[in-house]
């Protein structure tokens, strides 16, 4: 049976034994809702969402591995996507498997409509590609990056770990406590980080978490927002703060911290939709005045959704046969809209323009 009353490796379990609310956070719950809100709206109305969730989320997993020092660049993650297997480096690898776990994670939440431990163990899973699961030897620290002091000791033992993860799935998928969704993200992301329960993967996997938890709530409905690029920017913070509700139970700045960057990354990735959405439009234009025996509309779309295309994917597609797909790339290449590149035998074409947006992202 499980005491939920018993705290493990001084990890209480949830929900925290504080008042949560304060009128700064209630003042800022309202900007951070207002933020999201119009988000999801403007989402919503798109007419396809292909590209925008192409886009979004492979810039998550771009910016949350980033975190965990697994760096590569957007031209090797977008050329990844119509690439061999045997032609992508092992990181961008593991960037793309970020972005598998996020798709696992989310079809799974819009199956069962709940955040379980299940659930949970197979993003993790899928992230890693292995099935090391909870951990169960002890030994592991968080450390300090540069000092390498100790900062943490997270609980262990696969039965602590569990009965944590039993705790948290609980506080995830109880809503009878009124608790603002937005608060109760905030303390899911801390708790979930303090119980760290696999070898390796936690961050990431916690950052997954944090917008299947929007999804679930209704607060959206696709996964486009994500707080990575806000925690690399304000990294010295995102650690501090973490630290300083196991040390000194300081749960308002965090919540505050949670908050702010729900409100700025919701207000950033609607600006970057809106621009896409423009890029594209002024494309649409670009191409039916220059080009208009070329333009269709399926081929625009095409060449919005991922940044790199070749023949193939035409022929593939059914937009043309392959030497007719080939006419209609090259001629897009003269008109300055595409250029191309040579890998090995293959010729691949670079949607110029929406790259050279995304790269100062």
């Amino acid at each position: 049976m499980l005491d939920l009353k018993k705290p493990y490796n001084d990890l209480p379990f949830l929900p925290p034994k504080v008042e949560l609310e304060s009128q700064t956070i209630l003042k800022q719950l309202v900007q951070s809702h207002k933020a999201l809100a119009e988000l999801k709206g403007y989402s919503e109305l798109l007419p396809d969402k292909t590209l925008l969730l192409n886009t979004i989320t492979l810039q998550e997993a771009k910016e949350s591995s980033a975190i965990e020092n697994i760096i590569t660049t957007h031209d090797e993650l977008y050329k990844s996507l119509i690439l061999p297997k045997d032609k992508i480096d092992k990181t961008t690898k593991e960037v793309l498997n970020y972005r598998k776990s996020l798709w696992l994670g989310y079809e799974a939440v819009m199956k069962h409509k709940l955040i379980t431990t299940n659930i949970i163990i197979e993003i993790q899973k899928a992230l890693e590609q292995n099935d090391a699961g909870i951990r169960k030897l002890p030994g592991t620290k968080l450390m300090n990056d540069k000092t390498h002091e100790i900062i943490y000791t997270p609980p262990e033992g696969e039965n602590i770990i569990l009965n944590l993860l039993t705790n948290l799935e609980y506080y995830i998928n109880n809503n009878d406590d009124f608790t603002d969704p937005l608060i109760k993200l905030a303390v899911m992301h801390y708790q979930f980080e303090s119980i760290h329960p696999f070898y390796d993967g936690n961050g990431r996997t916690g950052r997954i978490l944090n917008v299947l938890y929007l999804v679930l709530n209704e607060l959206l409905d696709s996964p486009i927002l994500y707080l990575s690029k806000y925690i690399i920017q304000t990294k010295n913070d995102y650690y501090r703060l973490l630290q300083e509700i196991r040390t000194r139970n300081s749960w308002h700045e965090w919540i505050l911290y949670i908050l702010e960057g729900i409100e700025q990354t919701s207000k950033s990735t609607l600006s970057l939709i809106k621009r896409i959405n423009n890029l594209k439009d002024s494309s649409i234009e670009l191409v039916k005045s220059k080009l208009p025996n070329v333009y269709s509309k399926e081929l625009i779309e095409l060449l919005f959704t991922n940044v790199y295309t070749k023949i193939g994917i035409l022929v593939e597609k059914e937009i043309a046969s392959r030497n007719i797909a080939s006419k209609y790339l090259n001629s897009l290449v003269e008109i300055g809209f595409l250029s191309k590149i040579k890998i090995g035998k293959e010729t691949l074409f670079i949607n110029q323009p929406l790259f050279d947006l995304l790269k100062v992202e």
